[in-house]
């Protein structure tokens, strides 16, 4: 199995722990500030990476702290966004949304590097906003505020994506892992600050076990596995990946949580969906093997 397969499977694993971490961090959030909840997260999630590419810390030169700590403003910002959608949105209902991230990376590179999208991106994102309207739009044309959130937060997730895929390029990535984290724990710390409603020990036993889950599982594993394997893959193939999250974020919602899948979020999460499959379809490949098989007739 070549590498490229080998870090699919892990990313399809890790898309499983990103999934069930929309529910466990509702509950934990329920119990402590989502500030001090980010900050531990950020910080154990450095410990543990620190030990793991403990060689990898004595290469670290000037330009791959520098990369880690420009990736580490965009991804806090996704995490810190998300975070507050979770707290103001149902768990499945924010997972389906942080789902377009998808979409708006082409867009971006639109933005970033002035290439015009093909035509399937532009119905890709109009399914993907009818979906985000469909779930997100009350009756009175309002947009909940999780949701808001959420969808500012993939931008940050996008273009996070975006510059490891240029990085990932030029420089050894894992050298920019630790120092990334590492800059997103001082930045939660700075949000910690100047929260009002902190509580540095809160007592309950959910808070600390939705740390010790995010911070290893959805954090130092998945963002690790996900910087390594930009390295063989694309953003735009990373991010397909992602498509599984939404569908294990549901499941984990209605097993943990007891949320319901209402028709808005099956029907929105669906055009969402199928948003994101249009967006990476190869039409040019399909349209090549069809003109073969009518060539063979």
């Amino acid at each position: 199995m070549t590498r490229k397969n080998i870090y699919l499977l892990l990313l399809i694993l890790g898309t499983a722990f990103w999934g069930i971490s929309f529910s466990i961090t509702k509950i934990a959030i329920g119990y402590g500030s989502s500030t001090v909840f980010l900050f531990y997260r950020f910080f154990l999630a450095t410990i543990v990476l620190s030990l793991l590419f403990s060689k990898s810390l004595k290469k670290v030169s000037l330009k791959t702290f520098t990369i880690g700590a420009e990736l580490a403003v965009p991804l806090m910002l996704g995490i810190y966004l998300q975070t507050l959608g979770i707290k103001y949105s149902s768990a499945s209902q924010t997972s389906f949304v942080a789902g377009t991230t998808v979409i708006l990376i082409p867009i971006l590179k639109i933005i970033l590097y002035r290439k015009l999208a093909p035509a399937k991106v532009w119905i890709a994102a109009s399914l993907a906003l009818v979906g985000l309207s469909i779930i997100s739009v009350k009756s009175d044309f309002t947009i909940n505020i999780g949701d808001l959130y959420t969808i500012i937060g993939a931008f940050g997730f996008a273009y996070y994506l975006i510059r490891v895929e240029k990085h990932a390029k030029n420089v050894a990535i894992i050298t920019t892992i630790v120092p990334m984290f590492g800059v997103c724990t001082l930045l939660s710390l700075a949000l910690v600050m100047v929260d009002s409603n902190r509580i540095w020990f809160p007592v309950h036993q959910e808070f600390w076990t939705g740390i010790f889950y995010c911070a290893i599982l959805s954090t130092a594993y998945m963002y690790s596995i996900s910087n390594l394997a930009q390295q063989y893959l694309s953003s735009e193939q990373v991010s397909i990946i992602y498509l599984f999250e939404p569908i294990f974020g549901a499941i984990a919602a209605s097993f943990l949580l007891g949320e319901l899948l209402t028709w808005k979020l099956v029907l929105g999460g669906s055009l969402i969906f199928f948003g994101m499959l249009i967006s990476e379809l190869k039409i040019n490949k399909f349209k090549f093997l069809t003109q073969r098989m009518i060539n063979a007739e």
